[in-house]
């Protein structure tokens, strides 16, 4: 049985996304889910939360029915 493709506008990390160095992170998603690549989009903590900031996509690995990003910060929004 094939896992379904999600085709994601924004991306919500829900917490989980890694610093790797200043500005870049990391981010472990379920599923195989497609990403716009190196334009700018919203960055959320939960899918119906306000936007924590805006990213940039570098990278987009498949692998083992999960989704790796790797992604640059480049506007943060109000901290809370």
């Amino acid at each position: 049985m094939g896992m379904p493709l999600e085709l994601n506008t924004m991306i919500v990390t829900k917490g989980r996304e890694t610093r790797v160095e200043e500005n870049l992170f990391v981010l472990n998603k379920d599923g195989y889910r497609l990403y716009p690549i190196d334009i700018p989009i919203d960055v959320r903590k939960t899918m119906d939360g306000d936007s924590s900031g805006t990213a940039v996509i570098k990278k987009v690995e498949w692998e083992h029915s999960k989704t790796t990003l790797t992604y640059q910060l480049i506007a943060l929004n109000s901290t809370n």
